[in-house]
């Protein structure tokens, strides 16, 4: 057993429980496969998730990473209640501070990169962290969206947060309270904003979900990742801190060398040559090197 705060140790490189991990093209390609336990999340799949996320946080070679699931019947059937009483469940629901604690999704684990998450069959319970944590949000038509975690005394607590906040109240609450007995649609997810885009099958998901990470890989991987910081942090503060945090972001990319090469680059009539360097600096005025660039913003939200 791996527990969580030992993630390092995990080789990403071998065989890895109910998770496939590879990088293609500077985009890492993230897949939960566990298609005879309906996708579900076990206890030490935790600390798996966590050592990936590093990796896609920290390998600069990594720009973008796409969120999907094996098979066509469910995405992610939430944690395996089958589980509960194991050791590593035990880790799990330790008494600890909530970022010491739950580390499955790219927002928990501070991921400033695009992260495309593609939804196709069944999401459950806590499947939803991966939906309501990515960026941009696509799914085939067999995608259905269910929390049960009242059905089993458990407390929806986190990722029913996330459904908040990209559902009317409403339809958040009903999905948190009814269980088992609301399943809502791709189509109907889709029409509240759940669901970003919709394809007719799963495989026309993943080639969508895959030419989205290809196009944005053309975007510079700095300006991307302070442009989410800010729409991120925008979340978790009124609408006047939120444009102050976003304009210290901004400010702070005015040092960076992409700053210069876009312009550059489309005066030129060239590809743009990106630095994906967050610590790369490049001499501008004084005003623009007296600003300091901000902590992106890190925490829990769903």
């Amino acid at each position: 057993m791996t527990r969580v705060a030992d993630y390092r140790s995990i080789d990403l490189t071998g065989p890895l429980e109910g998770v496939r991990f590879e990088t293609r093209d500077r985009i890492a390609f993230i897949t939960i496969a566990r298609p005879d336990r309906g996708n579900s999340l076990a206890p030490t799949m935790q600390a798996i998730f966590r050592r990936i996320w590093a990796e896609v946080r920290e390998n600069e070679e990594i720009r973008v990473a796409v969120l999907g699931a094996e098979g066509e019947r469910h995405f992610c059937t939430g944690f395996d209640v089958a589980d509960s009483e194991s050791e590593e469940a035990k880790d799990t629901f330790a008494d600890r501070p909530l970022d010491e604690s739950v580390f499955w999704s790219p927002y928990q684990n501070q991921v400033m990169k695009p992260v495309i998450c593609a939804v196709n069959g069944l999401c459950v319970g806590g499947g939803h962290h991966f939906v309501v944590d990515a960026d941009i949000v696509l799914a085939s038509a067999n995608a259905a969206f269910t929390d049960t975690h009242v059905n089993v005394g458990m407390v929806g607590a986190l990722e029913n947060i996330g459904l908040a906040r990209r559902l009317p109240l409403g339809s958040a609450l009903r999905m948190t309270l009814m269980g088992r007995h609301y399943r809502m649609p791709a189509d109907r997810a889709y029409q509240l904003g759940l669901v970003d885009e919709l394809y007719d099958t799963p495989a026309a998901l993943h080639d969508a979900a895959e030419e989205m990470a290809r196009q944005l890989l053309e975007n510079s991987p700095e300006a991307m990742a302070r442009s989410k910081a800010a729409v991120w942090g925008s979340m978790e503060s009124g609408y006047g801190e939120a444009l102050i945090a976003g304009w210290e972001l901004l400010k702070g990319h005015w040092v960076h060398p992409d700053f210069k090469e876009g312009p550059r680059a489309f005066g030129e009539k060239r590809a743009p040559r990106w630095n994906p360097d967050p610590n790369a600096r490049e001499a501008v005025s004084e005003d623009a090197r007296s600003a300091n660039p901000p902590t992106r913003p890190k925490g829990e939200h769903g």
